[in-house]
């Protein structure tokens, strides 16, 4: 119980040694590491989101784009105002955000169904189909998306106070001007941490004991009194509400959203994240969508001091064609050595530091003054040999 505690206690003081570097982090940094450092934290969320439908739930899902562009075009919409090419409602941010959550999640329940009556790899290829149906409808209903060439979208803000370099248009802190990525890093901050909070205690709650229980097996689920089909509607819709938050941040993190941002790549990319981080771990997710997102960021801004790297469309080897390879070859290591993703590496490398030696055993009463014959003289296990019956040895 004390290692268990004490466990805990690491991990509660290593989490916030990190939430206080975070928070230092945009005094330091410069506009290329917060622009990569908000992408990092909106796809954080969307994995998240999957890692309790895919690795908690055992629900296959290829669709999670498809639900982060609804969220990010509602947001896009319900902010905007209308002009001559596109419509917009006009409301403030705060509501566009809890509007993309809430349009993301009342989709998913409304495929919730489909999800009830299929597993495995046809669920898969069923939210696969929701790819392509909301990119026909985000490129052809151009009055509220702004077709092939997408559409601008509001920045955040608060009470009058705006997350870009508007109201205040100067804004210093220990004589660093926080200029709009500054401000959007903070806002992104405290919005990851509040999902992964929230998917921490839903993970260890009743309600994720359930999801956990219908993916072992249905059957005894239902035997042991749980709604087999509520429970799939419900990670369906709280997985999808996360999509959908994490699609609003993207717009607000690109400034001007187009359908190609949420093509099937993007769902691809999402299912890498949760695989890399290990399914079912929060902290995993977070990990595999650093990875994941900020690999070809990095690649595309030091790709002229990378010999093996050729500018985009040159013909050679680009930084995303790069990035793409590493993924595959990274999906492949953790497959054949690390099962369980890097959340499963974590925990056996804690275990086994965690681990203490037990003490030999006490010589046997039977024969006195004679070695146990499961120890050896200096007191570790001996290899024990089993016996064999007579009918063996012949």
């Amino acid at each position: 119980m004390s290692e268990l505690r004490a466990s805990r206690l690491a991990s509660r003081i290593g989490g916030l040694v990190l939430v206080l570097v975070a928070l230092a982090l945009p005094l330091v940094l410069s506009d290329f590491w917060l622009q990569a450092g908000l992408f990092v934290m909106a796809t954080a969320i969307g994995a998240i989101g999957l890692t309790l439908l895919v690795g908690v739930a055992g629900q296959l899902s290829l669709g999670h784009a498809a639900f982060a562009a609804i969220g990010a075009y509602v947001y896009a919409w319900s902010t905007g105002e209308s002009t001559t090419t596109v419509g917009g409602a006009g409301l403030p941010p705060v509501v566009g955000l809890l509007l993309a959550a809430a349009v993301s999640a009342l989709i998913g329940a409304a495929f919730s169904p489909v999800a009830g009556r299929l597993r495995g790899i046809y669920l898969g290829l069923a939210t696969l189909g929701l790819v392509f149906v909301v990119r026909h409808l985000l490129v052809n209903l151009d009055q509220w998306t702004g077709g092939f060439t997408g559409r601008n979208v509001a920045p955040f803000a608060i009470a009058g106070f705006s997350f870009s370099n508007k109201s205040p248009d100067f804004l210093a802190v220990a004589g660093v001007e926080f200029e709009g990525l500054h401000r959007l890093w903070y806002l992104f901050l405290v919005l990851a941490l509040a999902a992964a909070w929230l998917a921490g205690n839903l993970r260890s709650g009743r309600t994720g004991r359930a999801w956990a229980n219908v993916r072992d097996s249905e059957t005894a689920a239902a035997a042991m009194g749980i709604g087999v089909a509520r429970a799939k509607a419900s990670v369906f819709v709280v997985s999808s509400a996360y999509a959908g938050v994490a699609g609003a941040m993207l717009a607000l993190a690109y400034g001007r959203i187009a359908p190609d941002v949420f093509s099937l790549t993007a769902s691809v990319d999402f299912l890498v994240m949760i695989v890399l981080g290990g399914l079912g771990s929060v902290g995993g997710a977070v990990v595999g969508a650093l990875f994941v997102t900020a690999l070809p960021l990095v690649l595309a801004e030091y790709s002229g001091s990378l010999p093996f790297l050729a500018a985009p469309g040159s013909g050679g080897l680009d930084p995303s064609t790069a990035s793409r390879i590493v993924y595959g070859l990274a999906i492949i290591a953790v497959l054949l050595f690390l099962r369980g993703g890097l959340a499963g590496a974590a925990r056996r490398l804690r275990h086994r530091a965690s681990r203490t030696p037990a003490a030999p055993p006490a010589a046997s009463t039977a024969n006195p003054g004679t070695a146990s014959p499961s120890t050896q003289d200096d007191g570790h296990p001996a290899e024990v040999t089993p016996s064999r019956s007579k009918e063996t040895t012949r």
